[in-house]
């Protein structure tokens, strides 16, 4: 990274579209009973693009038809989304329904079909009710107000509670880049990735190439940051268009204000993130485990993950149950390496352990911070330089009511 003075401004009222040459849309088609359900988001002009996507080895129809634009054609121009139906494990026709989505938004916005990606989130396993797709497309009338960008939100949610919405500016070249990022994701959160879609814009001067390096990067200490329940998707993929409008010289490690897109990124990354995290299904807090003096930056955040993870956890942060017994025994478990005897654990200010010993605490102190909207858990281990944040929820009797009646 270069040593120029980093430079960031968070941005209220804006969003998707915020960036130069950004517009999107979000309808109502039919998919689902009310709620929008369609949406758009397009570049005025091919934008250099990154993507990552979910691990699991079954993978949604939209992913292969979003993968070929980003790895094989690196250029993407529009995105067209759907909630309700998940388009995944539909076989051929999920395919074809794909490919009739991506030409579909084409032939309306007159692109070309290869600078069009696809996704879909919702309910997995049922074929994809096209008729309304296809009405809904040509009904889709883009625009770059933040109502256009609200709509767009709104229409690829699921069961959010909320809008998942940041946006940061910064300067490069002397001018001033923005990057918004959207999101969705509440549920079947276990990344690599999650039940999650993320669409990142911003009209940085990019290629590709160094974008999906710096989204892959960024990616593992953000995206893969989170657990709701230990569930891995079949539609999750985060997307990042750079259109190149705001003018700067193209940006590449080398430049000298490669800093301050790189920390911008990740810090919209980053709130998209916990943003999901904090929407958990039934969720009532977010969970922050930071764990340093691990071998590894990685090893930091596999144990921060694990507690962050572990049900016993979850639940004693929902029950404001002060007890560390469940966060020490989820860092034996996690693989990494560790000396029960150098661990310490602090919940919010209040030291619970040090050096593998227990401290006596107040256990109203605790009730107190365990209440609060945002718990904070701290994990020392003293093996290493290592350091690493995860996120996630409190587990929830609302987490089993809206997931045992999730298709009705």
């Amino acid at each position: 990274m270069s040593n120029s003075v980093y430079e960031v401004r968070k941005l209220s009222r804006k969003n998707i579209v915020s960036p130069k040459g950004f517009l999107a849309a979000g309808i109502h088609c039919g998919i689902k009973h009310k709620k929008k359900d369609l949406a758009i988001l397009m570049s005025e002009v091919p934008a250099s693009v990154a993507g990552v996507f979910t691990t699991n080895a079954v993978q949604a129809a939209p992913l292969k038809v979003t993968k070929e634009v980003v790895y094989n054609v690196g250029k993407m121009q529009a995105l067209i989304v759907n909630s309700g139906n998940a388009n995944a494990c539909t076989g051929k026709q999920g395919v074809l329904d794909a490919y009739e989505m991506q030409k579909l938004a084409a032939d309306k916005f007159g692109i070309e079909p290869s600078l069009v990606g696809v996704a879909s989130t919702g309910v997995i396993g049922e074929i994809m009710k096209m008729d309304p797709i296809r009405t809904g497309v040509q009904k889709l009338e883009l625009g770059s107000t933040l109502e256009h960008g609200i709509d767009f939100a709104q229409a690829i949610l699921t069961t959010d509670t909320v809008m998942k919405n940041t946006t940061y500016s910064t300067i490069i070249d002397g001018k001033e880049v923005v990057i918004s990022g959207t999101a969705k994701g509440s549920g079947m959160i276990e990344p690599n990735m999650a039940t999650m879609l993320g669409f990142i814009t911003t009209d940085a001067n990019i290629d590709s190439s160094e974008l999906q390096k710096v989204l892959s990067e960024i990616t593992d200490c953000t995206f893969n940051s989170i657990t709701v329940d230990g569930d891995t998707s079949t539609n999750d993929c985060v997307i990042v268009m750079a259109n190149g409008l705001a003018g700067n010289n193209p940006l590449t490690p080398s430049h000298p204000d490669w800093n301050n897109f790189y920390s911008t990124l990740q810090i919209v990354a980053e709130d998209l993130a916990k943003a999901i995290a904090r929407d958990g299904e039934g969720a009532t807090k977010l969970i922050e485990v930071e764990v340093d003096g691990a071998i590894s930056d990685e090893e930091a955040r596999k144990i921060a993950k694990t507690v962050v993870g572990s049900p016993l956890v979850k639940t004693a942060v929902f029950g404001n149950d002060a007890n560390w017994g469940r966060i020490i025994a989820a860092v034996g478990y996690s693989g990494a390496k560790i000396d029960p005897e150098k661990i310490s654990i602090k919940i919010g200010p209040a030291l619970m352990v040090e050096n593998g010993e227990p401290v006596p605490f107040s256990e109203d102190e605790l009730i107190t911070i365990l209440k609060a909207n945002e718990v904070k858990i701290f994990v020392s281990l003293e093996q290493g330089e290592g350091h690493g944040f995860a996120w996630g929820c409190d587990l929830t009797y609302d987490y089993v009511q809206i997931n045992a009646s999730y298709r009705s």
